[in-house]
């Protein structure tokens, strides 16, 4: 008996829930963002395999997303939806000796002990498939950064199993963002130290890139590309750590004060929001997004937790007085964040 991690994530899941829903969308390219209106704005929240094979994908406008596939079905977001059938799949989980850690809506880490991981894997998805009629990707490994990796690799419903014995041979090679938690913008600064595969990376002494990264990140990289994670798999429920709001305009916004007011409304319904769950914020953190598409965002620490409106719309007005330019606006968005 080993233990082995596998995680556990669900095919194209919002378009796939969409189209049980939907049955003649089977096959059809199916692209779910904002209120399902590609003429206005908003962002993909998902998109089916159909459609991305047109270059559609999460986070793309909604315009873009028309752009590309002119043919595709466009569909408003359904939260409540995707949260019921999301957690049928997590009690499904939950059926099998192991432990669960949800990682959101469609995914999921579950360490067991077995002889047979692949098996596991097997049993899960006719499990998944036989209640909700979902397929899933299970990625095997000896720690969550490779079964996570491995999902890609799996992908889609399939199972591949990614060890420390086969690290180097599957991702040796691959440039280091194909690695979790490294982004283009790491990459990038990586790569301008002449650091451009995983394998160069883990061969990295971690010592060289504290002075680049910092003395926790550095080391941290170096340990990642080497396909090590030290963090268990834990049951313990996920709690958010911040709440925001967020508004798309249909319009630029070009007046600041009219910028200053969009701000001030979206930090007392933060408020109230905050006040329901009985969470205090710390920190108010204001986002906004220039035209066309160039985001920023900066935050002001309150001077002691609250869930008051006042102090939190005050936050969020000194936080947004940090913002330089003054160019139009397309998006704005207050979070708070609570104490750790």
């Amino acid at each position: 008996m080993a233990l082995w991690v596998l995680h556990v994530d669900l095919d194209q899941f919002i378009a796939a829930v969409e189209v049980l829903r939907r049955p003649e969308l089977r096959g059809r390219p199916v692209v779910v963002g904002g209120d399902g209106d590609p003429a206005k704005r908003g962002v993909v929240a998902t998109a089916s395999y159909e459609a991305r094979a047109h270059g559609v994908r999460s986070g793309l406008p909604m315009r873009t997303a028309l752009r590309r596939c002119p043919d595709a079905v466009f569909l408003p977001v359904d939260k409540a939806a995707y949260e019921a059938v999301s957690a049928t799949v997590m009690a499904v989980l939950g059926e099998f000796d192991a432990v669960v850690e949800v990682m959101g809506w469609d995914e999921a880490f579950v360490a067991v002990e077995t002889e047979d991981a692949e098996e596991v894997a097997r049993r899960i998805q006719r499990r998944i498939r036989a209640v909700t009629r979902l397929d899933s990707t299970v990625g095997i490994g000896e720690n969550k950064l490779q079964a996570k990796l491995a999902t890609g690799y799996g992908k889609p419903a399939g199972i591949f199993r990614l060890t420390h014995g086969s690290w180097f041979d599957v991702l040796g090679g691959q440039p280091t963002d194909a690695l979790w938690g490294i982004g283009r913008r790491t990459a990038a600064k990586l790569g301008a130290l002449g650091i451009g595969t995983v394998r160069e990376l883990a061969g990295t002494d971690p010592r060289a890139l504290a002075p680049h990264f910092g003395p926790t990140i550095g080391p941290l990289l170096v340990q990642t590309a080497r396909g090590l994670s030290p963090a268990p798999v834990e049951s313990t429920p996920y709690v958010a750590r911040s709440h925001g709001r967020e508004v798309t305009f249909q319009r630029d916004i070009s007046d600041w004060d009219e910028v200053r007011g969009e701000v001030a409304r979206l930090a007392r319904l933060v408020a109230a929001d905050i006040a329901a769950g009985q969470r205090p914020a710390v920190r108010v953190v204001v986002k906004v997004r220039y035209v066309p598409f160039f985001t920023r965002s900066h935050g002001h620490a309150l001077g002691a937790p609250t869930t008051a409106e006042a102090p939190i719309e005050a936050a969020a007005l000194a936080a947004l007085e940090q913002f330089n330019g003054r160019r139009p606006v397309r998006l704005l968005g207050v979070r708070a964040e609570f104490p750790k």
